[in-house]
Parts: C-alpha cells; sequence; structure tokens
C-alpha cells in the first residue's frame, strides 16, 4: 500500500520538493516593526507583490504545504511582517512574507505606513540575501514594480522576479508573454521566472536562485 501523503502537504503536480526534501515549515513570528524580528541568525528571502498576485499560494508551493501562509479573499490583509522557518535538505533558510500592495481598500495614511514598514525592513535588514518581486503574468507591470527594482538595485539587493499564474495563459500565449516581461523590467532575463503554483512550474528555478542567495556572503553585490 502506497503511504499516505503528510497532512498539510500537497498532492499531485510535479514534486516541489525533488532533490532536498523540506525537513521544515513553520511561522516563528509576525513584527509590526524592527523591535520584532526574530534573531538575525539565518539569512532570509523576502516575498512581496500586489494584492491578489499569488503570494500566498507560491509560498505553501515552495514548501509543500496547504496553509503554511494563509490566503484570503480580501486583498491587502497582510499588514504585518510575517516569518517562517524552512529547513529543506541541508539549507535553514527564513521566508519573510511583506505586506501586498496596490489593491488594498486602505486609507492613504495606512498605506504610508506599510510602506515605510516594507522599506525599512529592505534597507535595513542585515541577513536579508534575496528579494523575490510577484507579478501577474497577465498583468503589465506598474511604476511600483520598475521603481522597486530599481530602488533596491541602488542598494545593492539581490532581486529576482517570479511571473505568477502562468497556467492561466495558454502555452503561446505565456510563452509570448514571459518574453515581453523579461524584457520590460531591465533586469538580467534569467532572473525572470516563470512559475504557476498548481503546476510547481518555475518551483525548482526558484529554490536555485534562494540557494544561491543564501550562499553568498553578507553584502556581496546582486
Amino acid at each position: 500500500m502506497a503511504a499516505r501523503p503528510r497532512r498539510g502537504a500537497l498532492r499531485g503536480g510535479p514534486d516541489p520538493q525533488a532533490g532536498p526534501p523540506i525537513r521544515e515549515a513553520r511561522i516563528e513570528t509576525s513584527a509590526a516593526g524592527p523591535e520584532g524580528y526574530p534573531p538575525d541568525d539565518l539569512p532570509e528571502v523576502a516575498f512581496l507583490g500586489r494584492s491578489n498576485v499569488g503570494k500566498s499560494t507560491l509560498l505553501n508551493r515552495l514548501v509543500g504545504r496547504r496553509q503554511l501562509a494563509r490566503t484570503s479573499s480580501t486583498p491587502g490583509k497582510t499588514r504585518l511582517l510575517h516569518f517562517f522557518r524552512v529547513v529543506r535538505g541541508e539549507l535553514a533558510v527564513r521566508f519573510v512574507d511583506l505586506p501586498g500592495y496596490g489593491y488594498a481598500r486602505v486609507s492613504r495614511r495606512e498605506r504610508a505606513g506599510w510602506q515605510r514598514l516594507v522599506e525599512t525592513y529592505l534597507e535595513t535588514r542585515g541577513p536579508l540575501r534575496l528579494v523575490v518581486l510577484l507579478q501577474d503574468l497577465r498583468r503589465e507591470p506598474g511604476d511600483d514594480e520598475t521603481l522597486l527594482l530599481e530602488w533596491l538595485a541602488e542598494r545593492e539587493r539581490a532581486a529576482v522576479v517570479a511571473l505568477t499564474k502562468c497556467d492561466k495563459l495558454k502555452p503561446m500565449r505565456r510563452a509570448e508573454r514571459v518574453r515581453v516581461l523579461r524584457t520590460r523590467f531591465g533586469i538580467d532575463p534569467a532572473r525572470v521566472v516563470a512559475t504557476a503554483a498548481p503546476t510547481g512550474m518555475g518551483i525548482p528555478e526558484l529554490w536555485g536562485a534562494i540557494e544561491t542567495a543564501c550562499a553568498a556572503p553578507a553584502g556581496t553585490p546582486p
């Protein structure tokens, strides 16, 4: 009899843990500012993007869990920094879920507060090794995305772009959109990864970028 999948594990599709297994995936803490950050004892990878871009779904697929990061029907629900401890094979890393932006129905004052929260983390956090910017393949990137990549480059923060929801388009249209967006972002095309959480597309490539970034010494230019 085949072994039953562990509770909370994903069924079907390409195995996102092909290679080293996920040995641990749990939330450590949530923080509203630097005073709530966990100790800087692990390399960190930050994930951010517009509300409804599929961030929680992609995080769950990366670790092979259904509800590590909770999805919500209310865009912009993430209002804190959420820190997750993940161990994949011999690599221990901390994933950081940053507040979404764009479509959240909040006041201008609250939106400004989120911006300060995110920028403070991105600019000052010592263990940060990689920023993963999520972009819906079907949407055009706006000033928020292009200016953010420029802002990160100025501060020598390594970044990759994860194109999400690639399963929503037929193969030829998908390939065309990936090609267009890889030229539009103005970064190395190899750092723009097409992903689809339901199928596992792009998950090995994202893990490759994460492992490379975490192996680099702190302060290594992107």
